[in-house]
């Protein structure tokens, strides 16, 4: 392993995020940002950090793929983990300046081929606030190197 993949690359992620909500149509935000990619034995990461387009400015958002999980980390400004594994739910709290909240993440598909060169990487699943769904969502973010 080089001293360069220790302490990240430079990628250039597009993150497409889509939201479903009951009886009207996808609500799609598309992101492309700079980040870091970072390759270790336990598997690769990539992070970035936020802007106001995305209204979690001061925030580092990153995602950590280790297989069978993918765990978004965000701290900051906002702060929170969500642990995506297929088939399986995860409970996490979600810290916001008006308070914290209970979130259930339910993964249904899991998806990448990322490699130390980039790839793709999706993930949709369904998210409960306070055990309550509140809709289904769609990551898929592709990672290339700069």
């Amino acid at each position: 392993m080089t001293s360069i993949e220790e302490n990240g690359v430079p990628v250039l992620l597009t993150i497409r995020g889509e939201q479903y909500f009951d009886g009207t149509d996808p609500d799609a935000t598309e992101l492309m940002t700079e980040g870091t990619m970072t390759v270790t034995p336990e598997g690769i990461s990539f992070s970035y950090e936020e802007s106001a387009l995305t209204g979690m400015e001061g925030t580092t958002t990153t995602f950590e793929v280790r297989e069978p999980q993918v765990i978004l980390t965000r701290s900051g400004a906002v702060n929170s983990q969500m642990i995506f594994e297929e088939g399986r739910q995860h409970t996490s709290l979600y810290e916001t300046p008006f308070g914290e909240l209970t979130v259930d993440i339910q993964t249904s598909r899991l998806r990448h081929n990322l490699t130390g060169r980039g790839g793709l990487m999706e993930i949709k699943y369904s998210i409960a606030v306070e055990h309550t769904v509140t809709g289904r969502n769609c990551f898929k973010i592709r990672v290339r190197r700069r």
